[in-house]
């Protein structure tokens, strides 16, 4: 605490930003005078209103508390007078217990469960957000009009357009990786890489990603679960309001038009015991039989996952087969039409696996634990994920093809097959029914506004008829 109050005072800090993340993964900030910052800030926090926040608290019992974190502090590169930013933990004011539905203290319980089954001291996250960015955006939800427009000038559709002057664009599914001035987001890349590295972030690289109107990755190094989480929300607070005051937009949605690849979440795992990687081994591809079990847990529980994992409806326009999609529940080394990949990797403290069917809708709290709690349920039934699949799925034979299991085809199923399959949540008090029961209700909210509203394409099949 001592030298956060030292940090504030060296740098000149004017504010505060105290922040959290609700159960959707969206995360609210509560900002105040840096004069407040004294040590009773840490200890006692600050009062909010918790019934404003989905799935939590009832008008009646609203009162909450924010308990600042000091590890999670960073001065903010994109705020016009300083700030320090805090991620807070969510307390109940009686008791001063963390709050059984805040997905922070829910990652807390994860990496608490870890260390009590032996099995390993620390799991390491290393996610890859991909991300759109467009000249511009708009949509319409009217009951009247309906429909999106994206423009985007790195794209091939961009060359019909009569204010274009470049003549280089990113053909349909051409767009990864092209030297400029087809790559035309190189430089808003390398200004979102200075300020995510201002705040203390390890950028390992970036570039553009396959679909061509300007998807992008950057990747950030790994960490262990509930600090990932943390970062995992600080690089999209990054992207998406680095690329704001450079007066284009981001996001993460998963499939933001027809007909091209979507952005994904692909999850690097690995677990450490007393220093030591114990993915390493010398079964398929390196890995231990504990890395072995680990995927049998994945791919047991993946549709259960897919709820917390892809927990958008517009996730599951992007899990469709081909478009590099990881359908499939199958493992492979290199094969990326497999859901879960195992790297080539010669640094044996680097080995891991790559779960790829996740993408950045979900709450990186809740998505990280449950994909931890399930691979610690195959370790510990020792579940085999059976052969490893080495060919191109989709050259498969009928026969075969239809009997490797598959992610969920639609968030309903997904939410379905969460409340059948949750038992292997429950163990450690990590999960509880309460919060699931509280997030399958969100979501199915969710589904039914989408539902319930007519789609343009239905326009286009049903309206002659």
């Amino acid at each position: 605490m001592r030298s956060i109050l030292n940090l504030i005072e060296e740098n000149g800090i004017l504010f505060i930003d105290l922040r959290l993340t609700d159960m959707i993964g969206q995360e609210h900030h509560f900002t105040i005078p840096a004069r407040q910052a004294n040590e009773q800030l840490f200890t006692q926090g600050k009062f909010f209103d918790g019934s404003s926040f989905k799935g939590w608290k009832q008008t009646e019992c609203s009162d909450m508390v924010l308990i600042p974190n000091p590890e999670s502090a960073f001065i903010d590169p994109l705020a016009k007078y300083p700030t320090l930013v805090l991620v807070c933990d969510v307390v109940e004011p009686d008791t001063m217990d963390y709050y059984v539905r805040d997905p922070r203290a829910l990652a807390k319980r994860a990496e608490e469960y870890l260390k009590q089954s032996q099995i390993a001291d620390h799991a390491f996250f290393g996610p890859e957000n991909e991300f759109f960015i467009f000249d511009k955006v708009r949509y319409s939800n009217d009951p009247y009009h309906m429909g999106y427009e994206l423009n985007s000038s790195t794209c091939y559709w961009d060359s019909q357009n009569p204010e274009s002057y470049s003549g280089h664009f990113a053909e349909k599914q051409e767009g990864y990786s092209p030297l400029q001035p087809v790559d035309k987001l190189h430089d808003i890349r390398n200004e979102i890489v200075l300020n995510v590295e201002k705040t203390g972030l390890d950028v390992e690289i970036h570039h553009r990603e396959v679909a061509s109107a300007g998807q992008c990755e950057i990747g950030v190094k790994f960490n262990t679960l509930l600090k990932k989480s943390d970062e995992v929300q600080r690089l999209k607070y990054l992207i998406k309001n680095t690329v704001d005051q450079l007066g284009k937009s981001a996001t993460f949605l998963p499939k933001p038009y027809f007909g091209e690849s979507g952005s994904g979440m692909h999850v690097h795992i690995s677990l450490f015991k007393d220093g030591k990687n114990i993915f390493c081994g010398e079964e398929y591809s390196n890995l231990s039989e504990t890395a072995l079990y680990f995927i049998g847990g994945i791919i047991k529980h993946a549709r259960a996952l897919n709820a917390f994992t892809n927990a958008s409806t517009n996730s599951y326009k992007r899990l469709i087969p081909h478009y590099e999609a990881p359908v499939l529940l199958a493992y492979s080394a290199k094969n990326r039409t497999a859901s879960i990949r195992i790297p080539y990797i010669v640094n044996e403290n680097a080995r891991r696996i790559e779960i790829r069917f996740p993408d950045a809708t979900a709450n990186p709290y809740f998505a990280f634990s449950a994909l931890l709690m399930a691979g610690l349920d195959g370790i510990e039934n020792k579940i085999h994920p059976g052969p490893a699949f080495d060919e191109n799925l989709y050259e498969l034979s009928n026969d075969l093809l239809k009997s490797i299991p598959k992610v969920c085809r639609t968030l309903d199923e997904a939410l379905e097959a969460l409340d059948k399959d949750r038992a292997f949540l429950l163990k450690g008090g990590v999960f509880n029914d309460s919060v699931i029961d509280a997030y399958i209700k969100l979501k199915q909210n969710e589904i039914n506004q989408v539902a319930e509203t007519p789609h343009p394409m239905e326009y286009k099949l049903y309206y002659s008829i």
